[in-house]
């Protein structure tokens, strides 16, 4: 008898700061990056088998991505990519494709097929709504020791939840990850 593939988990990856800003890392984090960090970063892409994406995520990323070559670019440009959006149409950023309907029910639906990981990086307004509706299995957050006091954050006001440490790891770069599962109340 053959088992049934475990259905895709939903990771959000993001990266803060201490105060819980997330917006526009790439202008703070690179100080605070070395080649450990790199080689967890590749670890979790190799896990993945499906990127989800905010609109203005989405455009950053596939502005990028496809002119890069590598290891990481390879993952990128290659995975299913899915791009919430009631605007964007066309997309051509290879293996992509936008979700336009009902963003919930497509989402669950995404996590039900056959897979290991979907992976979601930024995309904050879209993390908070999945966020509410449960369907965040894991959050992986990576903290920088740097104050913004302004800036997007990754749980806005009136945002509540419980969470349960998985895993932690503090790098000489002064960086800490933080891996947490949401506890289902």
């Amino acid at each position: 008898m053959k088992e049934r593939e475990q259905s895709m988990r939903l990771h959000v990856s993001e990266i803060l700061t201490l105060d819980g800003v997330m917006e526009t890392p790439d202008h703070w984090v690179f100080p605070y990056l070395d080649q450990e960090i790199g080689e967890y970063v590749m670890a979790q892409l190799q896990e993945t088998d499906a990127m989800l994406f905010g609109r203005k995520t989405y455009q950053e990323m596939a502005a990028a991505w496809p002119e890069r070559s590598g290891a990481m670019a390879d993952i990128f440009n290659s995975v299913p990519k899915y791009v919430v959006s009631s605007t964007l149409r066309d997309v051509t950023w290879n293996n992509s494709h936008v979700i336009t309907g009902n963003v919930i029910e497509e989402v669950a639906r995404l996590k039900a097929q056959p897979g290991r990981v979907m992976l979601i990086n930024g995309s904050a307004e879209l993390v908070q709504l999945l966020t509410q509706h449960g369907l965040i299995d894991e959050y992986i957050l990576t903290v920088a020791p740097l104050v913004l006091l302004k800036g997007k954050r990754l749980f806005q006001e009136g945002m509540k939840g419980q969470f349960q440490l998985l895993d932690s790891r503090a790098y000489k770069t002064g960086i800490v990850r933080l891996n947490y599962q949401p506890v289902k109340q």
